[in-house]
């Protein structure tokens, strides 16, 4: 069922509106009908500009998730050189040789756990991510037993 409209149109519209249903031949109704509906559909431009501003959006928060990784990893390693220095005892020089070749090994071993991690994919950050459900706390990862340093005891 359709709905009635009256509707007052210059008449050079007219024309143009009267020409066009005769050319078609179709109403003067259903021209006016496809104008209006084509008139209140979004149209290519708008449906470019929302795919733009979806996009931009997904950008935003890609560039947010990256900043707070970022200083995650920022702080983190701050942290870290922080505890280093404030721990490791100064060394006599003559056990600077022994103490680089063991550095060499636990950084060997260091390398080889984070090729391993990054081959199957784990992330420490996606472990103790802020984004995880609980508390609003990060979550305690449990290091799996293939984690763990493989380099020898001190």
């Amino acid at each position: 069922m359709k709905l009635r409209l009256s509707v007052y149109l210059d008449p050079a519209l007219m024309t143009q509106l009267t020409e066009l249903a005769r050319r078609q031949r179709k109403s003067k109704s259903l021209i006016a009908e496809a104008a209006l509906e084509s008139f209140l559909t979004p149209d290519d431009d708008d449906r470019r500009e929302a795919a733009i501003t979806r996009r931009l959006d997904q950008l935003t928060r890609q560039g947010e998730r990256l900043e707070r990784d970022l200083n995650i990893s920022v702080e983190t390693l701050a942290l870290f050189i922080r505890f280093w220095l404030t721990v490791t005892p100064s060394i006599p020089d003559d056990a600077q040789a022994p103490a680089q070749a063991r550095g060499r090994e636990h950084f060997e071993s260091f390398m080889k756990l984070l090729g391993r991690r990054l081959s199957r994919g784990q992330s420490l950050l996606r472990e103790v991510s802020v984004d995880k459900p609980g508390n609003g706390r990060p979550s305690e990862p449990t290091p799996a037993k293939s984690d763990r340093d493989p380099s020898p005891s001190r």
